[in-house]
């Protein structure tokens, strides 16, 4: 093997990896059968963290009424976490339990849950607990989707979260097929493989009986990501909810994007440096096949770094046709993972529901690329920012 073959070897790895988990993710998303209808015996509390959403807690509180769950069995409980605005007046306007939460030096979401779990668990009337943001409408059998489940062995559940408003900008629909193929189906395989789906921030439930077990403890910049790990290492999967939804809005200006997809990859690459190791550890000590997702799901890189990762591996495969012994089974690899990724990407288009103008989107990858490239090259945030709402 010649030095540019090695060099070309070290690009294929990661590429032909990726893709590899895609594709098994992707066979495995056929839609999920329903659990049995549950008892509606259930006890929920739903927590919704809010730094100044005045602008939408109303409708979310709303959202959440509509919920048909037996009144009597759910309280709905905001946490106003410093907020400067009318957030907590306009909650309980709404009709919601409201926390006040003050403390500059802890701040972030991470910081609002534990404050607002602590409080609810010392309560000891609820069973479960479910998380919702402060922008999200929810399908009616929200709660009907986690207790079905519950009742059936689970204590911690994920619905699919989508995207509010598709149709704001092309970038909104790019997030909506990304989070299809992200959220439906890799967790629709997991599901059926009796893995892991992980905590995805928004639309989650855990029972305090779980809580118990593993108390909330995280505050980084991926606080989902960082307690889904958690709870895998302490024995315990996350079931997913197929039939159930939430929908957050989703911002469309590339500024505000920009920031806010700093944020997430750089919680994400930290956790990558922390949590791997103890991750495949848990994985080859205990046998665990959940552990053992979680790190692979943790080190499979955003689709934009996938796609520059097989770019580059295909044009050095090209510069490098001359001095490599094997430079048709590289480019034919490159081919491969080009044709599992566009595969997994019409996956998710399909389950998004955009139709033909989703595909219209789609043309804006390219562009999209180099958005992202420009990003990799940008200084992270090292704290929680929160993301600015855009003017409606």
């Amino acid at each position: 093997m010649t030095f540019a073959d090695l060099a070309l070897l070290l690009l294929a790895l990661p590429a032909a990896a990726s893709c590899a988990y895609l594709a098994s993710l992707t066979l495995l998303s056929a839609p999920l059968p329903r659990p049995p209808p549950s008892s509606r015996q259930l006890r929920f509390a739903i927590v919704v963290p809010a730094h100044d959403e005045a602008t939408v807690i109303a409708r979310t509180v709303a959202s959440l009424h509509k919920l048909d769950w037996p009144a009597a069995l759910f309280r709905i409980t905001v946490v106003a976490d410093n907020c400067t605005d009318q957030t907590a007046a306009l909650a309980r306007a709404a009709g919601a339990q409201v926390l006040e939460r003050h403390d500059t030096e802890r701040r972030g979401k991470g910081y609002a849950l534990d404050f607002a779990f602590a409080q609810i668990v010392a309560e000891g009337w609820a069973q479960a607990i479910a998380v919702v943001d402060a922008d999200t409408e929810v399908s009616a059998n929200l709660l009907e989707s986690f207790a079905a489940r519950i009742e059936r062995g689970a204590h911690a559940l994920q619905a699919h979260y989508g995207i509010l408003n598709p149709w704001s900008s092309w970038r909104t629909q790019l997030m909506t097929i990304a989070m299809a193929a992200f959220h439906i189906v890799r967790s629709r395989a997991r599901e059926r493989l009796g893995l892991s789906c992980g905590i995805r921030g928004n639309g989650w439930c855990l029972t305090t009986e779980q809580l118990g077990r593993v108390p909330y403890r995280a505050y980084s910049l991926a606080e989902d990501l960082e307690y889904g790990i958690a709870l895998g290492l302490a024995g315990c999967r996350v079931a997913y909810a197929d039939e159930a939804h939430v929908s957050g809005e989703m911002v469309s200006s590339a500024q505000i994007a920009g920031r806010q997809r700093q944020r997430w990859e750089g919680g994400r690459f930290a956790l990558i440096g922390t949590q791997t190791g103890p991750l495949l550890h848990a994985a080859l000590a205990r046998r665990s096949a959940v552990c053992l997702d979680l790190a692979l799901d943790l080190l499979l890189l955003p689709l934009s770094y996938v796609s520059m990762n097989i770019a580059v591996l295909a044009g050095a495969a090209v510069l490098l046709a001359a001095h490599a012994a094997y430079a048709a089974l590289w480019l034919g690899i490159a081919a491969a993972c080009v044709l599992v990724l566009v595969l997994h990407v019409l996956r998710g288009w399909q389950l998004s529901g955009l139709g033909r103008r989703g595909l219209w989107a789609l043309a804006r990858v390219p562009g999209f690329l180099v958005w992202k490239l420009v990003l990799l090259l940008r200084r992270r945030p090292q704290a929680w920012i929160r993301t600015e709402r855009e003017k409606t």
